[in-house]
């Protein structure tokens, strides 16, 4: 059932963003008076559609092909590869016929809407729901490092107060961009002392194989004290406030240490040593064959903050959020092109956004704040120079603007073909590197 739930959501999500993207370029077009022939969600590959309908001189429709979509713009060479109508002379309705500054502005009209789109998600769910963060100065306890994050030096218990000499005000930023892109100085107390480590360039290599809690969880560490007891942990005698001191002889301090040491005995029965205000209790308690013995450790010692924000107050953090998600992109790409990471670890394509970014539950917040996430990611993708992407004909448009004539239809006509040929390679790589982590997961 999560499975149909993932693949919904981003069903939904990306046909959202495709025809909000389609949209932008026809009602540029429409503005400066230029025939859109067609609007398409999917593409229709061989004339194959699932609907179609015709108003005035435009087709609308959804194709078969669910990669996308389009509009055929007339006098256009784009993903249709109308070369017959090419041949035919200029007419004034067409792309081709209109000023090299108004066919940029119908060039770049999709990748303004998804950055309207995106401000706009992030702005209203920033409005309705504000910010719920944990204060770092509020985390009593430190971190707990996964198994990269020991690696580089992370300690269980450390507390990370800057990072680059910035100081860190939400948990959070630990597992941030600023953080995971790598080349990063972090500032850390470890009980008396203060120490610098660093966070190498490639991280994001490890962290896409094994996971995000694999450098550092996402909450702070809870102490080992019990707040509800069930299950064999009850029937034993344990109680709520009671304070785990010792594992089968090897001492805690934090619930993720409890945690570890039960791993190693499934199915067997463990001695725990319990701190119960001045007594000092023992109890022989059997494992399961998770691991657990039926307590939840206090939540309560994690404390939260939450913003709320006036309608206007929320349109900059929303921006804001925009922006890093563009920028993020950005830096990413250029580490892959510097080969800083690698680009198996880098891209995702439609089963490991449906798995990692909408996931198995549909909770609207989360769908919206993904699908914003997304509307910002297409932006920028759209803006690579490749042929047959916005961003390359925006490159081809500018060269024009900067030579003063347009460039050849036979030199735009073989652009496209590899543009094509670039994107086809990209999709099927995209394609069997989440196959590949699905089934490796």
């Amino acid at each position: 059932m999560s499975g149909l739930i993932m693949a919904a959501q981003l069903l939904l999500g990306l046909s959202i963003l495709v025809i909000l993207h389609e949209l932008g370029h026809f009602l540029a077009a429409r503005a400066f008076g230029i025939k859109v022939e067609k609007f398409y969600l999917f593409f229709d590959a061989w004339n194959v559609k699932l609907f179609s309908f015709k108003k005035g001189d435009c087709e609308y429709g959804i194709g078969w092909l669910p990669l996308g979509g389009y509009v055929k713009i007339a006098g256009m060479i784009d993903e249709s590869m109308d070369t017959e109508q090419m041949n035919q002379p200029a007419q004034p309705w067409e792309f081709r016929s209109k000023p090299a500054w108004q066919r940029l502005i119908v060039m770049l009209g999709g990748v303004i809407v998804n950055i309207v789109v995106g401000i706009l998600i992030f702005w209203m769910l920033t409005f309705k729901y504000g910010e719920t963060f944990i204060p770092n100065s509020s985390v009593q306890n430190g971190i707990n490092p996964g198994s990269i994050g020991k690696e580089i030096g992370l300690q269980k218990g450390d507390k990370v107060i800057a990072v680059n000499g910035n100081k860190v005000i939400r948990f959070d930023e630990l597992i941030s961009s600023k953080v995971l892109l790598g080349n990063t100085n972090l500032t850390v107390i470890r009980g008396d002392r203060t120490l610098d480590i660093k966070v190498p360039e490639n991280i994001l290599n490890k962290v896409s194989d094994l996971g995000i809690e694999a450098f550092i969880s996402r909450a702070p560490l809870l102490t080992s004290t019990v707040d509800s007891v069930y299950g064999n942990a009850l029937k034993a005698g344990l109680k709520q406030g009671d304070k785990i001191v010792a594992v089968n002889n090897a001492p805690v301090r934090f619930s993720a240490d409890v945690r570890d040491e039960l791993q190693k005995y499934k199915k067997k029965a463990v001695k725990f040593q319990i701190n119960r205000g001045t007594e000092k209790l023992t109890y022989n308690i059997p494992v399961d064959s998770a691991g657990t013995i039926g307590i939840a450790f206090n939540i309560d010692e994690i404390k939260q903050q939450t913003i709320n924000y006036g309608f206007f107050e929320a349109l900059p953090i929303g921006a804001n959020q925009a922006w890093k998600t563009f920028s993020d992109n950005a830096k990413g790409i250029w580490k892959v092109v510097t080969g800083k990471i690698q680009a198996n670890k880098a891209f995702s394509g439609p089963v490991e956004i449906a798995r990692k970014v909408y996931g198995g539950e549909w909770i609207w917040a989360r769908f919206w704040a993904s699908t914003g996430f997304i509307s910002i990611a297409l932006a920028f993708m759209n803006l690579l120079p490749i042929p047959a992407l916005d961003g390359g004909h925006v490159v081809f448009l500018i060269v024009e603007m900067i030579k003063g004539k347009p460039l050849g239809d036979k030199f735009m006509e073989r652009a496209q073909i590899v543009g094509f040929v670039l994107l086809l390679s990209l999709m099927v790589f995209v394609l069997g590197n989440d196959i590949f982590k699905a089934i490796m997961h």
